[in-house]
């Protein structure tokens, strides 16, 4: 094969947050049984590539590395063992890092076909919200049908991807977020109703709404004050799944709140979950990827950017300035 020795990366040196990355020509190894080689034509941004920059993940690559959860591209070559994809063929692809590059190496069992009705970009803003959306509304919230559904942050990638799997979920959703731009995008993804907690009381807006009840299932990516407002506003036997931390701040429980209501709190890893519990998570993409099929789930993406202005990128993530999602894009992206 007749391939260039290096691939352009946006790599991080240092722990010093987005503005500490660099671009640099890093060498091609040889692939391993079972890996697949990719040209990286999108790659997602989330909310975890910043954290990581600045060393505050769970998960800590060694130094030096490129952030990017999530790509999109064709196959350049596949492995040993490799018998289910193809050279040439169109994917999209999950990753502990290293996306914020022109080619990546990434296990097959991570890859799959880019949905019909995706064009690259898409392709690399779905995995990641998506599998996280499901795994808190199916896996561990069980939400049925009738119930209340609130959705905190939603305006985010994870939040827009929750407000659509609740309304196939048949129940009937609620979209918080600070801006109006961002709760009219839910509204048109499905949201039965919005509120906008920059400037209404999110607790007793939910109480009105739900007629003093209080919400049955809570996704949480925010934390800080709207955790505490929806932490007295659950119904009872709700579940309130926590996502994680997006204001920077982790809240804490009085734990008499859940004991009183009969409340659960769930804390969720879908990455995580996904290694520990393989077949579940291959049942839980295929019900994903035929939704994706049918025109009923699809990422919004308000922000492109090229590869060489992911710092950008990460800037305008961590300023809120997004709806939906931000994708970096190569110069071989259609």
């Amino acid at each position: 094969m007749n391939q260039a020795a290096t691939y352009r990366a946006m790599i991080c040196p240092r722990l010093d947050g987005p503005d500490c990355l660099v671009a640099a020509d890093l060498p091609r190894r040889s692939l391993e049984p079972g890996e697949v080689r990719l040209e990286v034509r999108a790659a997602g941004v989330n909310f975890p590539d910043l954290l990581v920059t600045r060393g505050l993940y769970q998960h800590k690559p060694e130094l030096p590395f490129a952030p990017g959860l999530e790509v999109s591209g064709r196959i350049l070559e596949v492995g040993a063992d490799v018998t289910n994809l193809e050279i040439g063929q169109e994917v999209m692809a999950g990753t502990k890092f290293s996306g914020f590059a022109t080619e990546l190496v990434v296990a097959a069992t991570t890859v799959h076909a880019l949905p019909r009705c995706f064009a690259a970009a898409e392709g690399a803003s779905f995995l990641v919200a998506a599998r996280t959306a499901y795994h808190a509304l199916v896996e561990k919230a069980d939400l049925a049908p009738g119930e209340t559904l609130v959705v905190l942050g939603a305006a985010g990638g994870v939040g827009l991807a929750a407000v659509e799997m609740g309304k196939l979920a048949g129940a009937r959703v609620v979209a918080v977020a600070s801006r109006d731009e961002g709760l009219a995008t839910a509204a048109a993804r499905g949201a039965d109703e919005t509120i906008n907690h920059s400037h209404q009381d999110l607790r007793q807006r939910l109480l009105e709404l739900t007629d003093g009840n209080g919400a049955d299932v809570v996704v949480d990516p925010v934390g800080g004050e709207l955790f505490a407002a929806v932490s007295r506003t659950m119904a009872w036997d709700g579940r309130l799944v926590v996502v994680g931390f997006a204001s920077g701040t982790i809240p804490t429980l009085k734990i008499n709140l859940p004991l009183v209501k009969g409340y659960s709190l769930i804390g969720i890893r879908a990455g995580e979950s996904a290694r520990r519990h393989p077949r579940r998570a291959a049942d839980g993409m295929r019900r994903l990827l035929a939704w994706c099929e049918e025109g009923r789930l699809r990422p919004h993406i308000s922000h492109r950017f090229p590869l060489q202005r992911a710092t950008e990128a990460l800037h305008c993530l961590e300023s809120r300035q997004a709806v939906g999602r931000i994708v970096l894009e190569m110069e071989t992206a259609s």
